[in-house]
């Protein structure tokens, strides 16, 4: 135990394409691979498509005008943002931000806004930028899979992006040191690296972001940094989000009034949804063309509004 302590400290999880494999070994959370540039996976991440959402990806696939693709590459920090479009979102995708009541919210690093998404010197500020002390504990917003983890040369510093299981990516940028490794499990408010100064950036401080399929959205139409909750669990991605200044409602006006889906959690009852919902379990049979005897799957989605 204390050797497999040793290598996992000392080797570190980043491309091995091309490499030699050189070494197998057994741990409790799988089976490692070592290669010859010092590197390492575990097994079951070799073939891993970088798919967390099947649901949400599965909508989008269908969507031949969208052509949205979202690879899995640890090496690079955007994987797909000039081949997916944001003009081509013609349509409303609804998904969950929270995706169970196990995986909450979790504020990156609780300080003082200095900076908001929108148009800055000449070009489009892509995320918020959040007051920090070189050193202070930046954490991971929802649960997920850390895709990026090094230096970024472009302007980041040390980065971190996560992949979440609600479909959406974070990066946390300026970071004094990583905490993380590609391909590793993180749960929300796991510690992801020390806030700092690296990259781009005239003093410390968190600069953080929320991507839709690689299109950075803003931060403050999810997040209430003022209560540090979720403005809604439902949202309702469209063009305008993608927009500073647009309006901030997660809801879309449709010809039969704004449309609100729950997502079934692990007790859920037609009764507890109807009531949580102010509604009645008749309507709600409805909406979704199902019968009071219905049984309710975990992660199905209900239409409640």
């Amino acid at each position: 135990m204390r050797f497999l302590l040793l290598l996992i400290l000392t080797l570190s999880a980043s491309s091995s394409i091309g490499q030699k494999l050189i070494e197998t070994l057994e741990t409790p959370n799988g089976r490692m691979l070592i290669y010859s540039n010092r590197t390492w996976i575990f097994e079951e991440d070799l073939n891993f498509n970088g798919i967390l959402n099947e649901e949400l990806h599965s909508e989008i696939s269908e969507n031949s005008s969208l052509n949205y693709i979202q690879s899995w590459d640890t090496e690079v920090c955007y994987t797909s943002q000039l081949k997916n479009d944001v003009n081509k979102l013609k349509d409303t995708i609804w998904l969950c931000v929270q995706d169970s009541s196990s995986d909450e919210f979790v504020m990156p690093f609780d300080g003082v806004v200095t900076s908001r998404f929108g148009w800055r010197r000449g070009r489009n500020h892509n995320g918020t930028d959040i007051d920090l002390v070189t050193g202070d504990t930046v954490r991971s917003a929802w649960s997920g899979k850390v895709r990026y983890a090094k230096y970024n040369k472009s302007g980041f510093g040390n980065l971190v992006v996560v992949r979440h299981h609600n479909g959406l990516e974070t990066f946390y940028a300026h970071l004094d040191k990583h905490l993380v490794v590609p391909n590793q499990e993180v749960k929300a408010g796991e510690p992801l690296g020390l806030g700092g100064n690296t990259g781009h950036s005239s003093g410390s401080h968190l600069h953080f972001e929320v991507r839709f399929y690689d299109i950075p959205m803003n931060p403050e139409k999810i997040i209430d940094f003022k209560t540090k909750k979720v403005k809604d669990e439902n949202l309702l991605v469209h063009r305008g989000i993608f927009r500073a200044g647009s309006s901030s409602s997660s809801t879309a006006s449709t010809s039969s009034g704004s449309k609100k889906y729950h997502r079934v959690r692990s007790g859920d009852t037609l009764s507890s949804i109807a009531r949580r919902n102010r509604t009645s379990v008749s309507r709600l049979c409805r909406l979704n063309g199902i019968r009071p005897t219905t049984i309710l799957k975990i992660g199905r989605n209900i239409r409640v509004r």
